[in-house]
């Protein structure tokens, strides 16, 4: 479990990093610090998994006191960065980018959605990620142009990880949504397409 949660901050600094060593690629001032500043967010993310790892302190379920409460938009950005500029497509209503969210917990949920979508969906199909209020909640969508599959339903069910790191990403979402007390939906997207929704309570964010 531990070695599929460093997967995705060790992703991100590979890709962070190698953008700003690409001397093909001309950055301005501005790309550049966005670039650091993603980077230093992913290695702080790093620390907090390792330190979590040494104090035996339970990944899943962390207490509220431990984990700072950030607006959304701070999480959105870290996992925005995940997808390749051409295969990226993300929104965020003003509202839903300033909604207060457990830190730790968001990033972890975000970040394993994009890293399924990109590791299950066509190798160059596209990556949503929205973000908006429904009524009292807050709605996050992960998509691809992949499809619901009997694998994906079988993950978003089963009450305990299965063997090896198949459906792992899922069942760590799942659970730590429920910390949060939200839920995780599958819905079929036409004309193909498959999106993944949390839904979290207002708990997590002012009315």
């Amino acid at each position: 479990m531990l070695c599929h949660e460093f997967r995705a901050p060790v992703s991100s600094l590979t890709s962070l990093t190698r953008a700003l060593a690409d001397e093909q690629r001309e950055l301005t001032g501005v790309d550049r610090r966005a670039i650091t500043r993603l980077a230093r967010d992913q290695a702080a993310h790093l620390q907090a998994l390792l330190r979590d790892a040494t104090a035996g302190a339970g990944a899943l379920t962390l207490p509220a006191a431990t984990d700072p409460v950030v607006p959304l938009g701070d999480v959105l950005r870290e996992a925005v960065a995940l997808v390749p500029v051409e295969r990226r497509r993300a929104r965020a209503t003003r509202r839903a980018r300033q909604c207060p969210v457990p830190a730790r917990r968001t990033r972890r949920v975000l970040t394993n959605l994009v890293e399924n979508a990109l590791r299950h969906g066509p190798r160059d199909g596209r990556v949503g990620l929205y973000a908006a209020l429904r009524g009292p909640n807050l709605n996050l969508l992960v998509t691809d142009e992949g499809r619901v599959d009997g694998a994906l339903l079988e993950a978003l069910c089963r009450p305990q990880p299965g063997a090896g790191m198949h459906g792992l990403g899922l069942w760590i979402v799942r659970r730590l949504v429920a910390a949060d007390g939200g839920s995780v939906h599958v819905h079929r997207l036409r004309p193909r397409g498959v999106a993944l929704e949390v839904r979290l309570p207002p708990l997590a964010h002012p009315n």
